[in-house]
């Protein structure tokens, strides 16, 4: 069945913990983990809510294929109104917890209200109870991992939590699992801190059963997995190099957007990139990557395993980040790096270990850095200020103000609001490249056309994982389209977002995209699901993914969101790329939203017409 047909309802006010059923109509119509999550917070959030007011909710949510054998099977999701943006969040995670939830019986948790004090949620199969966690509060997600599995005398415990980011209220925030997963995306985290919510540990010993026809699934997940390995992306690059592949290609093509996006080329991202990462350093004789890793099921192992010299300036008197633990992906070392200006390998791994430490958005802090060390070079913000000087290029800079962030002192309250409230704050909100108030990821529009409407368009502000048209636009997945034209790109962007919203509601993970396309994927949620007479085919999961971005569009315009919205920075449409490729190009994102209107099914102000929602069934 794929399901496990049981939800679990947590009131943090009250303090109790509920079973109840799994909707199985919207479980046909939704899937589940994004899509059916998101179902069920539409329900019942008011659009207008106040992100960190008891009203809102959030939602952990599996897939039907998470816990199963199928590759990336380890895949959970976070649901809720975002602090960062306002808008719908959904941020997927990877690890283990996921898997274990479904394995102790439970589709998704939905949280309400706020706990009168700091607790935290333990789950044994189907036992689910209310904790008390003012030991834990105040601590980093390290700490509060190893104190929950001691206390729980049960190494195999999965555990994800807030560090003091969410506590504190950075806008930022995410919830932390395995130590270095992330929910990582539009403030999830800040909105579990806003419900004295410190954690959640599952131990589950049921198992996954019911699949609806085993043999059938047997097939099709063996298929797919030989799929993934025959592929040069999935079974060679990103097993080698992991997302930091991108990191010099991206830069050969013009498109890495550098020092807070005023350049589109990094001179230092050799430096910074995968093939460094694999070079043995001349202070000690080791790599920064001691190995790659896997989530649960996964047979792709794209994550990085990182240690740096002891002897750095930056971990010589601290000890806690001498072992090895997660390494950069591309999208940190991009914002930690290129759109700062820095290129210290080992500075930028012990940026990423502060943010994984205590729970915030790398993403997101390194844009508001670069932006923070642009106003610092016009002279609108002082090393006194600051704390620091802090011009393009400090690696000190970068790592003083992640500490300030974690620890929520000084400069790093400043931080805490993201680049669009600090640079509204200091009197230069375009500085902010950002898109409903989140931050554009390591892809400059200028460089790679399809990336401007990707951004523009996402429901939960800017982000490449709603639609990657680096695939089509730079790998030529599955088809090569030209990264520097408009033309095309409306429906390629539709396509990838629909696709995606599909996958991102199955349980595993869109690295598999690289290889599967929905081919691949209808046969293994057929095999594992009731669909009825109709079955589960690719042109119903296409139209699944419509009818949730659909969905979520609706949410957002209701929460009070408009086609303004749907914009990219003044700067990508006004600064023409100074090098590579794209020389002399701006974004055309004017071109393109029209079009992408028209295609959608909405009118010209954004909205979904009639039609469209009678014929997606909204």
């Amino acid at each position: 069945m794929g399901w496990a047909r049981k939800i679990l309802r947590v009131d943090l006010s009250k303090g109790t913990c509920k079973s109840e059923p799994l909707n199985m109509e919207w479980a046909q119509q939704y899937l589940g983990q994004r899509g059916l999550a998101t179902k069920y917070f539409v329900e019942e959030v008011d659009p207008k809510v106040d992100p960190l007011s008891p009203a809102n909710k959030l939602i952990m949510a599996t897939g039907p294929l998470t816990g199963t054998m199928a590759s990336t099977g380890g895949r959970y999701s976070v649901i809720t109104k975002g602090a960062l943006t306002g808008a719908i969040a959904c941020s997927n995670s990877g690890g283990y917890i996921g898997a274990e939830l479904k394995m102790a019986g439970w589709d998704m948790i939905i949280f309400e209200g706020k706990s009168p004090k700091p607790v935290y949620l333990s789950i044994q199969d189907d036992v689910a109870e209310l904790r008390d966690a003012a030991h834990l509060w105040g601590k980093t997600t390290w700490d509060t991992e190893e104190i929950i599995k001691s206390s729980h005398h049960d190494p195999q415990v999965r555990v994800c939590s807030i560090g003091r980011a969410g506590e504190n209220g950075v806008l930022y925030a995410c919830i932390v699992n395995d130590l270095h997963r992330a929910a990582g995306r539009s403030g999830v985290g800040t909105v579990m801190g806003s419900k004295n919510l410190k954690a959640v540990a599952v131990r589950g010993t049921v198992g996954v059963s019911g699949i609806r026809d085993f043999k059938a699934f047997m097939t099709a997940t063996t298929a797919a997995k030989k799929v993934l390995a025959d592929n040069a992306v999935t079974g060679q690059g990103l097993p080698t190099y992991g997302t930091q592949v991108l990191m010099n290609v991206i830069n050969e093509m013009g498109a890495l957007p550098t020092r807070n996006a005023k350049d589109v080329q990094f001179e230092g991202a050799r430096k910074i990139s995968a093939e460094a990462m694999h070079e043995k350093r001349l202070s000690d004789g080791k790599a920064n990557l001691v190995t790659n890793a896997a989530c649960f099921g996964c047979t792709i192992a794209c994550g990085r395993i990182s240690q740096v010299d002891k002897n750095h300036w930056s971990v010589v008197n601290s000890p806690k980040y001498w072992g090895a633990t997660g390494g950069l992906e591309y999208e940190a070392a991009w914002s930690l790096g290129a759109a700062d200006g820095v290129d210290d390998l080992d500075a930028l791994t012990v940026a990423n270990m502060i943010c994984n430490e205590d729970g915030f958005d790398p993403i997101t802090f390194g844009a508001t850095v670069g932006a923070v060390m642009e106003l610092y070079t016009m002279g609108v913000l002082t090393k006194e200020q600051i704390g620091i000087e802090a011009p393009f290029g400090s690696a000190q800079a970068l790592l003083e103000i992640a500490h300030m962030t974690a620890e929520g002192r000084g400069f790093g309250k400043e931080m805490a609001l993201g680049s669009a409230r600090l640079t509204a704050k200091y009197g230069h909100p375009e500085l902010s490249m950002s898109v409903k108030s989140q931050e554009f990821p390591a892809y400059d529009p200028r460089g790679i056309q399809g990336m401007g409407l990707t951004y523009a368009t996402s429901n939960r502000g800017a982000c490449h994982l709603r639609s990657y048209t680096v695939a089509s636009e730079v790998l030529g997945i599955p088809v090569k389209t030209d990264p520097l034209v408009t033309e095309g790109k409306p429906a390629l962007v539709m396509a990838f977002q629909d696709a995606t919203a599909a996958f991102d509601s199955s349980g595993t993970c869109i690295f598999t995209t690289f290889a599967w396309s929905l081919n691949d994927l209808a046969p293994q949620i057929d095999a594992a699901c009731e669909g009825g007479e109709a079955g589960w085919s690719v042109e119903r999961l296409a139209e699944l993914g419509a009818r949730i971005w659909n969905m979520e569009r609706v949410f957002n315009n209701a929460a009070g969101f408009t086609a303004k919205d749907d914009d990219l920075p003044a700067r990508l449409k006004t600064e023409p790329a100074q090098s590579g490729p794209a020389k002399g190009l701006v974004s055309g994102i004017d071109k393109m939203v029209p079009e992408y209107y028209k295609l959608r099914g909405w009118d010209t102000a954004g909205v979904p017409d009639k039609e469209t929602l009678a014929r997606l069934g909204l």
